[in-house]
């Protein structure tokens, strides 16, 4: 907009998992399927105070998707599962800042601030294949047919940054952050049909911090690979940690290859591995849920993209 100010957007996903066990696996009343989406728009405004100090604010637009199945143990002998279903979006609005400090042409470093989002699901509680007593029970409660809002939230997150060129070809990267999961944990419940009935479900989950180091070399004068390494804190003990979301501590081992076509345009690849740990749980919820508790014994995620960058 000036050689100053700069106007910028950016489309992506905040967060997002998917999980699907079957019907028939062992912690089906836990869960059997399990999804949580995101994707976000963020325009953003940065300007250039002087050579070394620039600040930045941008708009968080969120829509974010839920749904999860878990099957219900009817108390009757021989009974097949009844199942529990909840399904919805909402959109969130948060903000983000930033501010930028260049010391040298070799030399900068970063600081940045993610607000919370929140979100708010309402669906009707569709439940299907109870069988007496649990139907009865459910008729008598009220919970067939009632209304359950779902309140929930992307935790706050600070993060800062560091670059150093250490020559005419290398570059050295590195990431110190921290992410409120705390906050994540606990999830407003709110059902509805005669009688309304409140509760805050506390998943007993903990703050995080981050960690990452990467460097960045010029293969050749079109070429520029990065690689690097990350580490982040689990954010639930063993004790707590529910299949739904099976995080232990995380390591994450990521490249890149970018190549500059012209001085306006570049293309690149990038891959990169996540170990989410063995993620051992030990849960018992009584009769209905039973006891559930095991680890996993390969817990990865893989990431592929490709990506194309465009100068105007």
């Amino acid at each position: 907009m000036s050689p100053n100010l700069w106007l910028g957007v950016s489309v992506g996903s905040f967060f997002g998992l998917g999980l699907d066990y079957g019907k028939e696996w062992a912690g089906r009343y836990y869960v059997q399927e399990a999804e949580f989406l995101t994707i976000g728009i963020n325009p953003g405004l940065g300007y250039r105070i002087n050579d070394q100090w620039s600040v930045g604010a941008g708009v968080s637009m969120v829509n974010s998707t839920l749904e999860q199945k878990t099957a219900i143990r009817n108390l009757g002998a021989n009974q097949p599962d009844g199942q529990l279903k909840l399904e919805d979006d909402d959109w969130g609005f948060g903000y983000n800042l930033g501010v930028l400090y260049k010391q040298s042409d070799t030399t900068r470093f970063g600081l940045t601030y993610r607000s919370e989002i929140d979100f708010e699901y309402k669906d009707s509680a569709n439940l299907k294949g109870l069988q007496p007593p649990l139907s009865g029970i459910a008729n008598i409660i009220g919970l067939a047919g009632s209304k359950v809002a779902l309140e929930m939230n992307l935790p706050q997150a600070v993060m800062f940054s560091a670059y150093h060129k250490v020559t005419d070809r290398l570059a050295l990267l590195g990431n110190i952050g921290w992410q409120e999961w705390s906050s994540f944990g606990e999830t407003a419940i709110t059902l509805s049909s005669t009688t309304t009935t409140q509760l805050t479900q506390d998943r007993n989950f903990d703050d995080t911090w981050h960690f990452a180091l990467g460097f960045q070399y010029e293969l050749d004068d079109p070429w520029l690979l990065s690689m690097g390494i990350a580490y982040d804190e689990s954010p639930v003990s063993d004790s707590d940690r529910t299949p739904d979301m099976p995080l232990d501590r995380q390591w994450r081992y990521a490249t890149g290859l970018q190549y500059d076509l012209s001085k306006d345009m570049t293309v690149g690849c990038a891959y990169e591995l996540l170990d989410a740990g063995d993620a051992e749980i030990n849960q018992n919820r009584g009769a209905l849920a039973g006891e559930f508790a095991g680890d996993y014994s390969s817990n990865y995620i893989h990431f592929f993209n490709v990506n194309l960058i465009k100068r105007f």
